[in-house]
């Protein structure tokens, strides 16, 4: 697939690949190259653009390193889909997916009462070995795997099923029961997948993950959830604010 027209300026200050990378991240986010679309090869795109191909190779490289393309041996270069970007608030990972209009589904592969272990236990200021409901599922953003999400929350809290967890997140199902997460603390990290994790989330075995562990707190200063979820590296990535205090 051809890019769009490409300009380069080169009495700019500006890197000539800089420029060409530029144009063509603007073509990706805004779906002009659609995501599947394969571009020319380097030879290709560098006579079109009248730019030598150490140029041109060093504009693809840079879209590479910030996950806009791909390229694949006997493919090509090729855009890849556009990461989900979800903001750190206290919400829920399907509530933020609806907002960004990126049709959340839910595939539950769990849903029972399990003994809490001891990493369960302490987030959850039970004793080890009490009765806790465990959920997992897997979340989809147009039709593609995301995360695979595992929930434990205390039993008695509210009464969950397939249905309900299919149709709706759960803090709108807390909130419509009465609980209202209001505090969370939470840690991010990353590693690796597992042949589980890479088999419910349609990776490869070792592909990189992004994790995220929460325990949420209602206004009650109660412990309602212990999340553990992972999420595609490929296709997700979470965004926060800083400011100076």
């Amino acid at each position: 697939m051809s890019v769009p027209v490409v300009s380069v300026d080169r009495s700019s200050p500006v890197p000539l690949y800089f420029q060409v990378a530029s144009q063509l991240e603007d073509a990706i986010r805004s779906e002009t190259l659609p995501p599947g679309s394969r571009l020319d090869n380097e030879i290709q795109l560098a006579r079109r653009l009248g730019l030598s191909r150490p140029t041109v190779r060093q504009a693809i490289g840079y879209l590479v390193d910030r996950g806009l393309l791909v390229r694949r041996r006997g493919v090509g270069t090729q855009v890849v889909h556009s990461k989900v970007r979800r903001p750190l608030e206290l919400t829920s990972l399907y509530d933020d997916l609806g907002a960004a209009g990126a049709m959340p589904t839910t595939t539950v592969h769990r849903l029972d009462e399990v003994d809490a272990d001891p990493t369960v236990a302490d987030a959850l200021a039970v004793s080890p070995g009490t009765r806790v409901v465990r959920l997992e599922r897997v979340r989809h953003a147009e039709g593609r795997p995301l995360a695979l999400m595992t929930n434990h929350l205390p039993t008695g809290l509210l009464d969950l099923d397939v249905p309900a967890l299919e149709a709706k997140g759960l803090y709108q199902l807390l909130r419509e029961n009465g609980v209202h997460p209001h505090l969370a603390k939470q840690a991010i990290g990353a590693r690796t997948a597992s042949a589980r994790e890479a088999a419910a989330l349609g990776e490869r075995r070792g592909a990189a993950l992004l994790t995220m562990t929460r325990v949420a707190y209602a206004t009650t200063g109660q412990a309602v959830e212990y999340g553990a979820h992972v999420y595609r590296a490929s296709r997700y990535t979470f965004e926060l604010t800083l400011v100076e205090r």
